[in-house]
């Protein structure tokens, strides 16, 4: 498989496909996300882990000529991921196990709130985390 076969994604995406709900910068990118989490959940594709624009920055207002208007910011998160999950950059995995490892080593762990300061979708992300955890208990 090539790489321009591979889903590329970046490392902190993997927390925000995990609480998505819908809600996005407008109705193209949330039409993108849904379509986007249904491939990965029922393709389960190998994805590379990119600290750039990738598949889920392709339809965000805030790509702005293949680069986010919050490149520092997200950089910031991508690494945080990386190194949280014991990651690097441009791996290639299947979603699934990336998912997992995502949820394993950041979500279980709950340090949400440490990667994602500063994020502006956090609260949301906290109260959907705080749901599922009161769900199993």
């Amino acid at each position: 498989m090539s790489n321009s076969d591979l889903f590329q994604l970046r490392p902190h995406h993997g927390l925000c496909i995990s609480f998505f709900i819908g809600k996005g910068y407008d109705a193209r990118f949330t039409a993108h996300m849904k379509n986007l989490i249904r491939i990965l959940e029922e393709e389960n594709p190998a994805i590379q882990l990119v600290c750039t624009t990738d598949s889920v920055c392709s339809h965000c207002p805030h790509n702005k000529n293949k680069l986010c208007d919050s490149e520092y910011k997200v950089q910031r998160y991508d690494r945080a991921v990386l190194s949280d999950c014991h990651l690097r950059e441009n791996q290639i995995l299947e979603w699934k196990n990336f998912h997992k490892i995502v949820e394993q080593q950041i979500l279980n762990r709950k340090n949400l709130s440490e990667i994602c300061t500063d994020c502006q979708w956090l609260g949301i992300c906290q109260t959907l985390q705080k749901f599922r955890q009161d769900l199993t208990k």
